[in-house]
């Protein structure tokens, strides 16, 4: 059975684990700083906010989100991160996941929730496609030095 609830301090070692192979995921490498720094914030709970998926009781995903203001209307929640473990993979957790967002957001008055993909991720786009629409924006980005 799948459930999805706020990250706990127990959660940290199974997070962490997801997490990694998240950013893993993108090609990229980030300091055991960053995670410390996401860790404290998700437990402060005021800007950043994380929830965890569970699968009989074991966490096998996880989703970082934040409310913003939007100029044209109530705020906005971006769905930042989202990221199940490959052993999970097709069993609802994405899409669990997706609805608790939704419905945090729904009672913190937000507009909307949005997200991005990369174009390849098709496999997670499958299921984008199904729970949401496709603005057709595309992004850009500049990096700035750290």
């Amino acid at each position: 059975m799948i459930s999805t609830d706020l990250l706990g301090p127990g959660d940290r070692d199974a997070w962490e684990r997801l997490f990694r192979a998240y950013i893993d995921f993108y090609g990229r490498s980030e300091p055991d700083a960053m995670y410390e720094r996401a860790w404290s914030a998700f437990q402060d709970g005021t800007r950043l906010h994380a929830r965890a998926a569970r699968l009989d009781g074991r966490v096998v995903g996880f989703t970082h989100f934040f409310v913003h203001p939007s100029t044209s209307g109530p705020d906005v929640c971006y769905l930042q991160d989202l990221f199940t473990d490959p052993e999970a993979r097709g069993k609802g957790i994405a899409r669990a996941l997706i609805a608790a967002v939704t419905e945090w957001a729904k009672e913190q008055g937000c507009d909307r929730v949005y997200w991005n993909t990369q174009e390849s991720n098709t496999t997670a786009r499958r299921l984008y496609d199904q729970v949401a629409r496709n603005t057709g924006f595309i992004r850009y980005q500049i990096d700035l030095p750290r």
